[in-house]
């Protein structure tokens, strides 16, 4: 299954025809335009919103599932020679590219590579962590309304490491982070085994257990949760197309298969899909896209893996899903619309096969999705430059789900003249015109 979100909002519940206008529209059912929507309408704004595809069903629908309280370091480019010299031989399971699309992806590697200097990723690091360190809190408060309770576990997730050498770099790591305050167990081998039987085979070296995250055991249904808690609450999710919006004297309209609607603000919520719109609007935005794959399998009588796993040395994710147990791949860069590319999944499942019997897979294909990200490593949120009433969302890259709804909560507040939780310049969609020391 592919994803090229967004897509129809088709068989989901639908609210009566809608009137002529609302406050507020917005473009994206994913999890950041749901949380966005959610926000806005407990300020007392009518919103609706609109996608072509059910909620959930896009980016939000293929991720590992980590609500990530402790990633409060971005990902970023590598700059050791020796991992880019890794990387280039093209032959790893954390990334893959196409080298055709490297022409194309060349001018955002080159940003990436400039902001993940030391310097800069200490900026986008204090800039993602006011997002990050309210995002449980944020959600839990979704989640209680929505009644969502059921897929989640709060028993944190686990890093997993081959060598000692690795091992021994990693708890280096996590004395370096303990100004963040984040609880943390660290897992020799034996206890490790002890944990996560299934994978007492002798091949991790040692492991991490980060306590404050919690896991998400089917993340389209809690986007769908939230969503239908946003429909409860009076709002609506309208089937439409995001590339009809138009700007006119007074207002910004979108066609609904219902009629036209027309709001006074407009929110662009569309994940890989936004900076083509913000384009037509004359907003060039640097946004890259890194693939992602996942597939599910199902587990043989007796095996059970009790949290999710990431192979750090390897760079996948084990994660126990509601529809079994999904294997995540890292990043792959080709063109957004190329054809599915099975090579980086069955290298992650060999490895995968190592550590953990995984059974049969699922489905005959894996699924394929598309993560938004801007090159500084933190989202554009805020009003949209030169365009009165347009507003973004979008660029979360690696932590859509971790922290749509704080992000969702930082541009309602802004739309809605309250004081921002958080100071909301880091996210100011007008930064990119700015020189940049690498």
């Amino acid at each position: 299954m592919v994803s090229n979100p967004p897509g129809s909002l088709g068989g989901f519940a639908r609210a009566s025809a809608p009137g002529l206008r609302v406050d507020a529209i917005v473009l994206g059912a994913g999890i950041v335009g749901v949380s966005t929507a959610l926000h806005l309408q407990a300020r007392g704004r009518s919103v609706a919103l609109i996608d072509r595809r059910e909620p959930g069903e896009g980016t939000s629908f293929g991720n590992a599932g980590l609500i990530e309280r402790s990633s409060v370091v971005p990902y970023a480019f590598p700059r050791r020679l020796a991992t880019i010299a890794r990387y280039a031989l093209n032959r790893s399971a954390a990334m893959r590219y196409d080298p055709r699309h490297l022409a194309v992806i060349a001018p955002f590697l080159l940003q990436y590579w400039r902001h993940s200097s030391p310097r800069n990723l200490a900026v986008a690091t204090r800039a993602m962590l006011p997002l990050v360190e309210a995002s449980i809190a944020e959600h839990d408060a979704f989640i209680a309304a929505a009644g969502a309770g059921d897929l989640l576990r709060a028993n944190g997730w686990i890093a997993a490491w081959r060598t000692p050498a690795q091992f021994a770099a990693a708890i280096r790591e996590v004395e370096a982070l303990r100004d963040h305050g984040l609880r943390t167990e660290i897992l020799d081998a034996r206890a490790f085994a002890a944990v996560e039987p299934a994978m007492a085979g002798g091949a991790v070296a040692g492991a991490i257990h980060w306590l404050d995250p919690k896991t998400v055991s089917d993340p389209a249904e809690l986007t769908k949760r939230y969503a239908r808690l946003f429909e409860a609450r009076g709002g609506q999710v309208l089937r439409g197309d995001a590339a009809s919006l138009e700007e006119t004297a007074d207002d910004w309209r979108v066609e609904t298969a219902e009629g036209p609607l027309a709001a006074r603000d407009a929110v662009v919520a569309l994940g890989p899909q936004s900076g083509v719109l913000a384009g037509r609007f004359g907003i060039p935005m640097p946004l890259g896209i890194k693939r992602g794959y996942h597939r599910h399998y199902r587990l043989p009588d007796g095996v059970l893996l009790h949290h999710s796993v990431v192979d750090e040395a390897v760079g996948y994710v084990l994660a126990p899903m509601r529809t079994g147990l999904r294997l995540t791949t890292g990043i792959e860069f080709a063109a957004p619309d190329a054809p599915a590319n099975t090579i980086q999944l069955e290298r992650a499942e060999r490895r995968a096969r190592e550590l953990i019997d995984l059974g049969a897979p699922l489905e005959a294909t894996p699924w394929l999705g598309l993560r938004p990200c801007l090159p500084d490593m933190r989202p554009a949120i805020g009003p949209a430059p030169g365009r009165p009433g347009l507003w973004f969302n979008f660029g979360h890259a690696h932590h859509g789900l971790t922290v749509g709804p704080a992000s969702g909560r930082l541009l309602a507040e802004m739309m809605t003249g309250e004081t921002p939780f958080t100071d909301p310049a880091p996210y100011d969609a007008g930064r990119f015109g700015r020189r940049v020391r690498a």
